[in-house]
């Protein structure tokens, strides 16, 4: 079976170092394709040009908004070690350039998942089935990247879509692909920014959050499952949100951390 994610993220080389890709339409917020599948999807392409499977770490620059058509992506391995390559690329739409990131490459088989120090713990989350789903009456959402996921908010962190914000600025819940595509690294890509941003929260925000920047370190391969996942921007100011997220696994691994910043709606 192939899943509609594995469609989205799937990339042809071209060229040396070049890439033909499309952003899918379904995948958007307003029209827009979502910042954690063009992660995903550039992401696939510097995997194909280092050869090593996992992005350790990643850092996407958006420059552009990216309808659904056809992109060009160009990766380059920068340096290629012992135990991680180092790639960087842009992806352009109809010559601009819209993305460009920096990623190390390695093989999360190679030791990458084996705990340490761990000081915390996944949120704290009613049962799956207990949250409401993002789309539903009870948190409404007319995207379509909705319409692929699985997604299930914390009940104390979803009054912001019917027009109740909590107050404080944090969004919990889970992830999962609505066609029941297990989670990989390049999911968990996706899921950490497919959440709504926690600043929607805050009774002063209205209108959506377009992301800047943002950066993913990967800590470990995902026990099937969906992820359990918490988002929290603890300092707004001025015109732009930076956002401090986690992913944990069903084993209670946490598999990736990320932080974003985000222009604040004017």
């Amino acid at each position: 079976m192939t899943h509609a994610f594995d469609s989205a993220i799937e990339v042809r080389r071209t060229a040396d170092g070049v890439y033909a890709a499309e952003i899918h339409d379904g995948w958007d917020i307003l029209g827009n394709a979502n910042g954690g599948y063009v992660m995903a999807l550039v992401a696939n392409a510097m995997r194909a040009e280092c050869e090593r499977p996992d992005p350790i770490t990643i850092t996407a620059h958006y420059l552009a908004p990216l309808p659904p058509g056809p992109v060009t992506i160009t990766a380059e391995v920068v340096k290629r070690g012992r135990r991680f390559s180092t790639v960087r690329a842009s992806l352009e739409q109809g010559g601009r350039t819209a993305i460009v990131a920096v990623a190390a490459f390695g093989d999360m088989a190679d030791g990458g998942s084996e705990q340490r120090h761990v000081d915390g713990a996944p949120p704290d989350l009613p049962p799956f089935d207990a949250c409401p789903a993002r789309g539903s009456a009870d948190v409404p959402a007319p995207f379509g990247i909705v319409r692929q996921l699985d997604m299930r908010l914390h009940p104390d962190d979803a009054g912001f879509a019917r027009g109740a914000p909590s107050g404080r600025s944090l969004v919990r819940g889970w992830f999962a692909f609505a066609d029941y595509r297990p989670i990989d690294v390049f999911g968990t890509l996706l899921a950490l920014d497919a959440f709504p941003p926690p600043v929607l929260n805050l009774p002063s925000v209205n209108g959506w959050v377009p992301t800047i920047e943002l950066t993913v370190h990967m800590r470990a391969k995902p026990a099937p499952g969906p992820l359990r996942c918490s988002f929290e921007s603890r300092i707004v100011q001025g015109n732009t949100c930076v956002e401090d997220g986690e992913a944990w696994d069903s084993s209670g691994v946490c598999v990736a951390q990320v932080r974003q910043i985000g222009l604040m709606p004017g």
